[in-house]
């Protein structure tokens, strides 16, 4: 309930379309992101939006290329925000809360195995619908943690065990769909 007035049908109705629409939007944030879709990616947010990340402090359209080009330098990465809690402050804003897992690996060179780590930590989000259109306005990450993982081996299946693994260092992938 925005604004603790009673709501009709229709503004509950809209209250549920917004509050997915900012769900879709975070989902496909990991999405591109792991994906190395960068069209996807920047679509996530407002152009100006203020982005602070501690090694990072400015607007998205200049994190974005820095991003993807961390992200880049890994073979494999893996994105995981929840639980989002979302409060909509007006009919065109909201806040937004989650935490988020990540795993990224990379190798120097093609006979070593994946080195990588796993990170933990906290999203602290604005949002702003313009039009119909609902992207992140701001956004603070807070890193809480951060461990080493065991080495992993290179994308080769496992005979004992023998399902695909991605390595990913450009964009285009054949599995990749656009949602």
């Amino acid at each position: 309930m925005v604004g603790g007035t009673r709501m009709s049908l229709e503004a509950k109705v809209q209250e549920l379309l917004d509050r997915q629409a900012i769900h879709d939007l975070i989902a496909r944030y990991s999405r591109t992101l792991d994906w190395l879709d960068d069209e996807g990616q920047a679509g996530c947010y407002w152009p100006d939006a203020a982005i602070d990340y501690g090694f990072f402090t400015g607007t998205a359209a200049e994190f974005v290329p820095v991003v993807m080009a961390v992200e880049r330098s890994t073979g494999r990465r893996w994105h995981l925000l929840a639980p989002l809690a979302v409060k909509l402050t007006s009919a065109t804003t909201a806040e937004g809360e989650c935490y988020g897992v990540a795993l990224g690996f990379r190798r120097e060179d093609e006979s070593e195995p994946y080195r990588g780590n796993m990170y933990g930590g906290r999203y602290l989000d604005t949002y702003e619908k313009r039009g119909e259109e609902w992207r992140i306005a701001s956004r603070r990450y807070i890193m809480d943690w951060t461990m080493p993982m065991p080495d992993q081996p290179d994308a080769s299946p496992n005979a004992a065990f023998p399902l695909p693994m991605l390595d990913l260092r450009e964009s285009g992938h054949p599995d990749y769909r656009r949602m």
